[in-house]
């Protein structure tokens, strides 16, 4: 398990794709003159890194496709059971069960993205909660700065 120290530090830490933080010190040096980057790939500094994608598009196909694959598999499941007269089945109960898997598979789209490390070279947990509370928290950290800068 991750110490104390260890997760304070990977919230301070910036992510290669991660914007930077408008603070004091960036606002003192904005007034200098900048000088431009050198790097020939300035520009590929905001993709998200290949090796994190994969690892999203991942917990996405198992978190998003597992309840979905189910709620399709309800339909010819609950046919089977009723056709045979195994016992009887309501269609609100068949109706309520496959919207509940559907529903379950579009927030396990969004849980897969933010439950993926964001950090290249971290693999994160299996279920991945700590890692979707650190980006869940970036996440509501950019909207309240956009938020800021929209009305400044």
């Amino acid at each position: 398990m991750a110490s104390k120290q260890d997760k304070e530090g990977a919230s301070e830490r910036r992510l290669p794709f991660e914007p930077a933080k408008n603070s004091k010190k960036a606002r003192a040096t904005a007034s200098q003159p900048q000088v431009q980057a050198t790097t020939p790939n300035a520009s590929q500094k905001a993709q998200i890194p290949e090796v994190v994608s994969k690892r999203m598009a991942r917990r996405m196909a198992l978190f998003c496709g597992v309840p979905t694959f189910i709620g399709l598999a309800a339909f010819p499941l609950s046919y089977l059971v009723v056709s045979k007269e195994w016992f009887e089945l309501p269609v609100a109960a068949v109706l309520v069960t496959t919207l509940g898997l559907f529903g379950l598979g579009t927030i396990g789209l969004s849980y897969g993205v933010l439950s993926a490390s964001w950090d290249e070279e971290r693999l994160g947990s299996k279920l991945g909660w700590s890692e979707f509370t650190l980006n869940f928290g970036r996440l509501v950290e950019a909207w309240r700065a956009q938020r800021q800068h929209k009305k400044s």
